[in-house]
C-alpha cells in the first residue's frame, strides 16, 4: 500500500480503502517492530507514529525499509512545520497534527505528502479544508460522536473527515455511516496492558476485530 513514490492522491486512496489509521503512542521505540507486525497481521496497515515517542524519527526511518506493499507510513502529533519536514525526510507519507500548525499544509505539499491537520469546530474544520488539507482529523471525536459528523456534512458534504479519539470496533460503523472516510484509533488497538506485557496476539486480535467491523459497516467483509 505504500511506496516512496506514492502521490498524495494515492496515499489518501490507500487510507480511505483501509478505513483505519493506527495511532501508535508508546514509550519505547524498541517495541515498535513487533507492534507493527501485530497490527499488519490483523489487517491494520496505515500507521501513524506519534512524535511524542522518544526516537520517533529513527523509528520512522527504520519502518521506511519495510516492503512497499506492506504499510502506509505516517507521522502524528506533529506540532510545527519543521517537525513535519523532518518526519517526511524520515519516510512519512502523511502528516497528522492535533491542530493546524502554521506552515504545516504548505510543507507537506512542497514534499508531495498528505497533510491531515486537526480541527474541532465547524469553523476550524472548514478553515483546514480551505487551507488545502487533504484530510481533516476531527479531534477529539469521542465526545462529539458520529451524529456530529452527520450534521456537519449536511451543509458541507465535500469534507473528507478522519475522526480520531475514543473510537472502538463497536462505534466505528456509526462513524463511517456518518460520513467519515476513515478513522484514527489508538487505545482500542494498542491497549496499555497488552503493550506492557508484549501481548502481540492481543493486538492482532483487536486489529482483526476492528477491520471486521469496518468491513461489516461497508457492506462486505475484510480480513488481514
Amino acid at each position: 500500500m505504500r511506496s516512496a513514490a506514492s502521490s498524495p492522491g494515492e496515499t489518501v486512496a490507500s487510507i480511505e480503502a483501509l478505513g483505519v489509521i493506527a495511532v501508535i503512542r508508546i514509550e519505547d521505540a524498541t517495541s515498535l517492530p513487533p507492534i507493527v507486525d501485530a497490527l499488519v497481521a490483523g489487517g491494520v496497515r496505515a500507521l501513524e507514529v506519534t512524535m511524542t515517542m522518544p526516537g520517533a524519527l529513527d523509528a520512522l526511518a527504520a519502518l521506511r525499509a519495510l516492503p512497499a506493499d506492506r504499510i502506509v507510513l505516517g507521522a502524528g502529533t506533529v506540532l510545527d512545520a519543521e517537525t513535519a519536514r523532518l518526519a517526511i525526510l524520515a519516510g512519512a507519507r502523511f502528516i497528522v497534527a492535533p491542530t493546524r500548525p502554521a506552515g504545516l499544509v504548505e510543507v507537506c505539499h512542497r514534499y508531495g505528502v498528505v497533510a491531515m491537520p486537526g480541527a474541532y469546530t465547524p469553523t476550524e474544520i472548514l478553515a483546514a479544508a480551505e487551507a488545502g488539507a487533504d484530510l481533516v482529523k476531527v479531534f477529539p471525536a469521542g465526545g462529539l460522536g458520529p451524529g456530529y459528523l452527520k450534521e456537519l456534512r449536511g451543509p458541507l458534504p465535500h469534507l473528507r473527515l478522519v475522526p480520531t479519539g475514543g473510537i472502538t470496533a463497536d462505534s466505528v460503523g456509526a462513524f463511517l455511516a456518518a460520513g467519515a472516510v476513515a478513522v484514527g484509533v489508538g487505545g482500542a488497538l494498542l491497549e496499555r496492558d497488552a503493550v506492557a506485557r508484549g501481548d502481540y496476539a492481543r493486538i492482532t486480535a483487536q486489529a482483526r476485530r476492528l477491520v471486521a467491523a469496518i468491513g461489516a459497516a461497508r457492506g462486505g467483509t475484510r480480513d488481514g
